[in-house]
């Protein structure tokens, strides 16, 4: 694995992403390399806690790789949606608990990937938010399925539709992450509270952790969004958002 690093510390494992000269965008090698992790990580029964975060980046994760995707076409798109779905997915089922630690960037993709792990810590300097529609496309990778089981449909929605973009501390008072830290306390944060779970009965938080998954919804939720993804990525609107990223100007959409 090239692109997301892993590492162990005793009973916890530390997943970074390592795609720093594009604020860790989700490449398709960084989709394979998350993929590989969560299935090492899957059938590590040592493993009690895992930490995500963005390395030595400047930004945990900023979305979806949109200038990769600039020169695909749309069965490629769907390809690679597929696979980061099923990365993140991957992640969001691994049998122990998963913590995100946030910060600078984590948009789009980025942010699905922070609502998969079971607690989200965030730096003072994080801002998230779901972004997609703002480029022509709507959250693919869980996002409108994760988001209202989280903070409600009203309140997913508003973040959704207006592709609003989020600072630490309103994502706190959302309910969005468990708490907020300084920049530089980040990692020792993320630590402490994952050996806090490590020093607890693995058995019984996994145990735990899939009785609280098994809660209704979230399998049809997720069937849901794929299916209205692929109704987006025949649109013009999306070529609109595309090439208005790549030009770094607002995208003029004509609902085509």
């Amino acid at each position: 694995m090239e692109k997301v690093i892993l590492t162990r510390e005793g009973h916890v494992a530390w997943l970074a992403l390592n795609n720093p000269d594009r604020h860790n965008a989700l490449s398709r090698q960084v989709v394979r390399d998350l993929q590989e992790a969560a299935h090492q990580l899957a059938v590590d029964r040592s493993v009690r806690a895992v930490v995500v975060h963005g390395g030595v980046s400047k930004s945990f994760c900023s979305g979806a790789d949109l200038k990769e995707r600039q020169g695909m076409d749309e069965p490629a798109v769907l390809d690679t949606v597929h696979a980061l779905r099923s990365a993140v997915n991957s992640v969001a089922q691994l049998p122990m608990p998963v913590i995100a630690a946030i910060h600078g960037m984590a948009f789009g993709g980025g942010f699905e990937l922070a609502l998969a792990c079971d607690i989200r810590i965030a730096a003072e300097d994080a801002q998230m938010g779901l972004t997609e529609v703002g480029w022509g496309i709507i959250p693919g990778a869980g996002g409108c399925a994760r988001l209202p089981a989280l903070i409600g449909p009203a309140r997913a929605k508003e973040l959704i539709f207006t592709a609003r973009r989020l600072a630490a501390g309103e994502a706190l008072a959302l309910g969005l992450v468990n708490r907020v830290v300084g920049r530089e306390e980040l990692l020792d944060a993320a630590r402490a509270l994952a050996e806090e779970i490590a020093r607890q009965a693995p058995l019984a938080v996994r145990a735990a952790k899939r009785a609280i998954d098994a809660g209704p919804g979230l399998a049809g939720a997720l069937a849901a969004e794929w299916e209205a993804y692929r109704s987006i990525v025949p649109t013009r609107d999306r070529l609109e958002g595309l090439r208005a990223f790549a030009e770094r100007r607002p995208p003029e959409f004509r609902g085509e």
